[in-house]
């Protein structure tokens, strides 16, 4: 392979690699504002956030709680007095996140 297709390929590569290695979700555990952890409501219009459900590269690996959800990736769904409102989306995510039973936070 000629020296220029090699270095045409990896210029292509790494900018189809950067939205896989950039994570929106700052140190602080917050996405536009919004600290990510603590009461969801989930709604159909006016989210706060639009969320999309994977399982493999997410931005937040996120545990659904009953009571106190004061770490980050902490959920407690609710439909009343939400810390903020999600709506749960295919395309064009704000946030991407991964539904685990232990180990929540930042990937």
């Amino acid at each position: 392979m000629s020296p220029i297709r090699t270095f045409v390929l990896g210029v292509v590569l790494s900018t189809l690699s950067l939205p896989l290695l950039a994570n929106p979700v700052t140190q602080d555990c917050t996405l536009k504002g919004i600290p990510l952890k603590g009461r969801v409501q989930i709604v159909d219009h006016f989210p706060d956030l639009r969320v999309k459900i994977v399982t493999t590269f997410p931005d937040l690996n996120v545990k659904e709680v009953k009571h106190f959800p004061t770490h980050c990736g902490e959920w407690q769904f609710v439909t009343a007095f939400p810390d903020f409102k999600i709506q749960l989306v295919d395309v064009f995510p704000d946030l991407t996140i991964k539904l685990v039973n232990a180990f929540p936070g930042r990937r």
